[in-house]
Formats: structure tokens, sequence, C-alpha cells
């Protein structure tokens, strides 16, 4: 459906002064329409719409140096902060993998692209076709201006005027009920699991969703934790600076965070990661389930701690810090233990 522009804006800025420090993401749902909606209104004064070349911009957005990267969801926040280098493509599907910026991009989910200029914090911001947000990259005191303006420039839309055309996202598929599904067939493939992300083919096969699959899983494989677990957890490897992974998603994009957490702060219903290259905002009252999941692969178990909604998306998931090739780090094991214990 095409969006009434005006009629966005003038609830817009009616909006903005009297909830001046209410979040973009949130206003949008307060008003009824999509974040890119909103940002959409600004183009010819703070707002440029992007032409939908991405893969051709995030190939070149290594000259912008020192960046950081942001992908949300609706309840966890991941910001990375280091250089675009390497971003290849192979279809639809990208990567940028350094030990800095992270990312499994899925560029099918990619539909809008803007720059934005917010009291000159620069930014580029990337939307599905619901618009909402799936990759943002904002300059840096150590980025290159110049470099912005350039990529905006060449990868600036034609047409500044056009009207968004929204498709809202459409429903999740029902889980189908456990009667229908072939447990034991489903068990035995996950016991013969090789390799980690051999997971996610094994849910299609036998038509499961995540947590309908924890909830059916081999004996020991998955266990129900509590979020005190997880932030005992969290704390108990801020303590040791031991390096874990904290991948967070959107439609369009898995961020990847590698690497110790230190500075670990709660503030109302916020778990923040607040340190100088790493930011992570969870919010704990979105979290529905926490499960500790046990995946055999050729290189020994791997156990990870996956965090649901009440819909059932993943919110967050943390690992050891560990590669293909490479058993789990027995530190992130020992964690586990001490945290959750019986595992």
């Amino acid at each position: 459906m095409e969006s009434t522009t005006q009629t966005i804006k003038a609830q817009w800025d009616a909006f903005k002064e009297q909830n001046p420090k209410v979040r973009i993401r949130d206003a949008a749902k307060k008003l009824g329409v999509s974040e890119a909606d909103l940002l959409n209104t600004g183009i010819g004064v703070n707002v440029v719409r992007l032409s939908n070349r991405f893969a051709e911009l995030l190939q070149e957005a290594n000259t912008l140096g020192k960046v950081m990267a942001l992908t949300r969801n609706d309840y966890c926040v991941h910001e990375r902060k280091g250089i675009y280098k390497k971003a290849t493509f192979n279809g639809q599907v990208g990567l940028v993998v350094t030990p800095d910026i992270d990312l499994r991009l899925f560029m099918s989910h990619w539909a809008f692209g803007f720059a934005v200029n917010e009291a000159e914090r620069h930014s580029l911001q990337f939307f599905d076709q619901s618009g909402v947000a799936v990759h943002k990259i904002y300059l840096v005191e150590d980025s290159d201006v110049q470099a912005y303006h350039n990529l905006v420039n060449k990868y600036k839309s034609e047409d500044q005027r056009e009207t968004l055309t929204i498709v809202p996202a459409s429903a999740p598929s029902a889980e189908l009920p456990d009667s229908q599904i072939n447990i034991s067939g489903f068990q035995e493939g996950w016991r013969a699991l090789q390799d980690t992300h051999d997971f996610h083919p094994l849910l299609k096969k036998y038509q499961l969703t995540r947590t309908q699959a924890l909830r059916l899983a081999p004996t020991d494989y998955a266990q129900k934790i509590d979020v005190s677990d997880l932030k005992l957890l969290l704390k108990n490897a801020a303590a040791v600076e031991q390096e874990i992974m904290v991948f967070n998603g959107s439609s369009g994009c898995i961020q990847i965070h590698t690497g110790p957490i230190v500075n670990l702060v709660e503030t109302g219903p916020w778990f923040n990661v607040l340190d100088p290259d790493f930011n992570m905002h969870l919010r704990l009252d979105g979290i529905d389930t926490v499960w500790l999941v046990k995946k055999p692969t050729s290189d020994g178990w791997v156990h990870s701690i996956e965090v649901f909604d009440k819909e059932g998306n993943t919110i967050v998931q943390f690992f050891g810090k560990r590669k293909p090739g490479i058993p789990e780090s027995e530190g992130w094991r020992g964690l586990i233990t001490k945290s959750i214990g019986n595992n």
C-alpha cells in the first residue's frame, strides 16, 4: 500500500513535539506506520533516498573507515564498531567476516535505503519491504565524513520524491501440532548432527519452529533456564573476560560479536553491555523463554544459550568463541556449569 507521506509527516511532527525523547522505531509503532515511512518524510531536509544497489554500496563501505554497525530486533540492539572489510556476495547472500564487523546478509530482504543526518550524526539505514530496519551503519568520531558524502552522492536514488510502497509483513506460519511431527526422526537427526549450521535445515525438513524443536529435543539436549541464569552467566563471563559470541538478527542481517564483555549495566528493563567497541541492549521484559541447547558436531559438543520472545522469535543467542575445526572452549563450558549447573 502506498503511504500518504504528507499525512505521515504531519503526524510525525506533532508526535515529536509531544514526545521528544521517543525513539523513531517506537514512534512508528505508536503511529501505526513503519520506521521507513517516518524517515521518508525527511527527504529533502535531512534524509536522502538511496538506490537499491545495496551490495555495491556495502562493498565500498570500507572507505568510511571505522564505523558502528547496528542490527536489532524488537528486544535486542547489537552495536559493533569496526571497518567493513571484505564484503563478498554470492547471489542474495553476503558476508562480512572480520574480527570486528562480522555479518551474514540476506539481501532479498533489503528493500529501502536512506542516508540520514540527525544533528550531524550521519548514518546509512536499510529496511525491508515492510519498512522495518534490517541494518544501520553510523559514522563515529574516527569515520571519514567525506567518504560518506561521496558514497551518498554515488548511490543517491534518481527520484527523491518517490512514495514508499510498504508491504505489511505476513503472519508467521502456524506451528504444526506435535502429533503431526516425526519426533523420533527429528531426534535421530539432531543426534547425528556434524555441524551447527545443519540445525536450521533439520528444522525445515521436519517442519518445526525453533521453540517447538527445543521442546521436542532428545533427552538432555535442550534445557529451559531462567533469565536470572542468563544474567549470571554473562556476569561470570565478564568477571573472567571469557571470549564469547553474541548473535543478533533482523530479517536481513545476522550480526555477531566475538570477544569478551566487560562493562555490564542493568537499567530498568534493559540489560546492557557497554564496552568501547561493543554495546548490547537486551530488553528483559520481552523475553519469554531462555534455553540451554547442546548440539553434537565433528569438533565435539557445542553449547548455546538461546533467547526467545512470546511469538517464538529468536531475540539473541550466545556461544563460546569458536571456529569450525576448533573444539568449543573449556572456559565457556566451565561458565555454563558454574552459572547454570545441571547441563
